[in-house]
């Protein structure tokens, strides 16, 4: 076995990448609960990707076929409706992990220097994620499904000159159809995953090379004992391995809880209009994108005035558009001389906690139909939102912050 191994590594270092990306990658010690995300963000993508791949196998990707395959997956394919809510589940199960990876990231400072190209790299997963779910949304058919694919898609009729050339091409025809169905099927199976694993292996190498961001913001190998280890550093394998079981475990628990016993999450992951046939003919009674895109479809739907000879609906795409832009230059917008939140400081404790507190409203102004109170409330929290990156090089820079100390605490 030796033997074959030694042979291996000679063509192929499969133990110094061992050595470089696990056993003898030195992580913080003091990592907490919240880096439990990143690990469970690739254990749900395994899921999506595997239960993907088999559900193609009885998916008919057309108009004639494509409701009528999923219900023979749910009804006649043996487990066929297990997969199926392992699936719709894993899609909601990724972005509440993926959000809470961002939020930690945004507590600890993990996008400041040197972990600026990380943060790319995530957002950009982050983009492309986006980009997967909604060409999945149109896949089962259903009524939601074919309306909010024709509402997301007309909004980029909204930008000047190109926009209606611009949705016919997204689309491939003069509505949605079986041709758009089809091209989003082969973008959701085959393009987009690729990309994605692509962002996901840089992120990862990214992040190997400058070393993982903790609690306290401590470069960890500023600090090395006579061996060049981290003092305050631990092997990644088999500690965080181990450890990332706990996490995993929990995980698990409420997972299956959700797929088991409300996998619809009354309406919220599975809407009820998506179990009816798309019918372009017939409009549901509210047409909303599902729960993960609402904080932006809310700030969408806030601009109701025409500015500069341009009405409210382009200006809202802009709107929109901004709100996921602005993340990308979220490293140069923090000044401050200390990474983590807990030695920052009150301004930008508050910062952070109006701005996750916006986020989450919005996205429930997103799911509800809208009224005038309601626009007049995500108007308010959409500036909050960003006022949080706005004012960020000014409260970030005049705060007074706590000492940072020497070694990382626990």
């Amino acid at each position: 076995m030796n033997k074959l191994i030694n042979w291996v590594d000679e063509r192929l270092p499969v133990v110094d990448a061992w050595n470089k990306h696990l056993a003898k990658y030195y992580a913080p010690k003091n990592f907490n609960v919240w880096y439990f995300f990143g690990s469970l963000a690739m254990l749900v993508l395994v899921n999506q990707l595997v239960t993907g791949i088999w559900l193609t196998m009885s998916y008919n990707p057309s108009a004639e076929g494509a409701f009528a395959s999923v219900e023979y997956i749910m009804r006649d394919v043996e487990w066929g409706w297990l997969l199926r809510y392992l699936h719709s589940t894993g899609a909601s199960a990724f972005f509440v992990v993926v959000y809470l990876h961002m939020f930690r990231g945004l507590m600890y400072g993990s996008y400041q220097k040197p972990r600026e190209l990380i943060w790319i790299f995530g957002m950009l997963i982050y983009l492309v994620l986006m980009a997967e779910a909604f060409m999945g949304y149109l896949l089962p058919w259903g009524q939601m499904s074919y309306w909010g694919a024709q509402v997301i898609v007309n909004l980029f009729g909204a930008i000047p000159v190109i926009g209606d050339d611009l949705s016919l091409w997204i689309r491939g025809d003069y509505l949605i159809s079986g041709i758009t169905l089809n091209r989003f099927f082969a973008l959701h199976v085959v393009a987009l995953p690729i990309v994605l694993l692509g962002l996901v292996v840089l992120h990862i190498l990214a992040l190997h090379e400058v070393g993982s961001n903790n609690p306290d913001g401590i470069d960890i190998k500023k600090n090395k004992d006579e061996n060049g280890i981290p003092k305050d550093g631990i092997p990644f394998h088999p500690y965080y391995t181990v450890h990332d079981l706990l996490g995993v475990a929990v995980f698990f628990f409420v997972f299956f809880l959700v797929l088991f016993f409300f996998p619809e999450m009354g309406g919220l992951f599975l809407e009820k209009p998506n179990f009816e046939p798309a019918n372009p003919l017939k409009t549901p009674d509210h047409i909303a994108p599902v729960w993960y895109f609402t904080p932006f479809y809310a700030m969408l739907r806030a601009v109701t005035v025409d500015l500069f000879g341009l009405d409210a609906k382009f200006w809202g795409v802009v709107v929109m558009g901004a709100a996921i832009a602005i993340l990308f230059v979220l490293p140069w917008l923090d000044r401050s001389p200390v990474r983590s939140i807990r030695y920052k400081g009150w301004l930008s404790k508050i910062a952070l906690a109006i701005f996750a507190v916006s986020f989450v409203i919005l996205g429930y102004l997103g799911i509800v139909p809208a009224t005038e109170g309601r626009t007049m409330v995500a108007q308010i929290l959409t500036t909050f939102y960003f006022l949080y990156f706005i004012l960020m090089p000014f409260y970030t820079r005049m705060e007074k912050t706590k000492p940072v100390p020497e070694r990382v605490t626990g």
